[in-house]
């Protein structure tokens, strides 16, 4: 079995363990809903809320060793917890709070990565706007595989989350983005 379905299972298996709501998002997501490429780890977002962080940042780290020093404090000023599993592959954990972070993990379909290993992951549509939001040329490229290889994809919910997104960051340069990657579609 793939190192990083086996480091996906196992942080998926410690979070529902716990009845914590949670997605894989990022790399293993692509592979997914786009196109195949190299990742090197598995990411998550668990839905922390705000003030509540603590309670799922201690837990975590008594469990998974953390790759970087002062795990903690990173996580909680970054909002995201860098952690290796057992067999040594990295893991981040970001801390959701947000009603689209919430809303992601709750509309969540269960997918099978590989025979047995079964976990929540977002959505095409949750995937393409985070990608959007982020605007790297890894994810810009993301971004484009996710649309070229899903015919069905629900632009009206797409638009009304990067509307949202675009009025929070005060910018209209989501948006833009948006418009390039649907050839002003949108």
């Amino acid at each position: 079995m793939n190192l990083i379905f086996q480091a996906a299972k196992e942080v998926a298996d410690f979070m529902a363990e716990r009845g914590w709501k949670f997605c894989l998002i990022g790399g293993l997501a692509v592979e997914h809903w786009g196109e195949p490429r190299a990742t090197l780890d598995a990411d998550f977002t668990v839905l922390s809320g705000f003030d509540n962080e603590e309670d799922f940042i201690k837990p975590i780290l008594e469990r998974f060793e953390s790759r970087i020093p002062n795990g903690e404090e990173f996580a909680l000023t970054r909002r995201v917890l860098l952690v290796r599993t057992q067999n040594g592959t990295g893991v981040d954990i970001s801390l959701g709070a947000t009603p689209f972070e919430s809303d992601m993990i709750e509309h969540a379909p269960i997918l099978e990565l590989a025979p047995g290993i079964q976990i929540p992951c977002c959505t095409a549509e949750d995937l393409l706007v985070m990608k959007l939001v982020a605007g790297r040329p890894k994810d810009m490229n993301d971004a484009n595989t996710i649309v070229a290889r899903q015919q069905s994809l629900d632009v009206k919910y797409i638009r009304m989350r990067i509307d949202e997104m675009c009025k929070l960051s005060g910018s209209r340069e989501i948006m833009d983005r948006a418009q390039t990657i649907f050839k002003g579609m949108l």
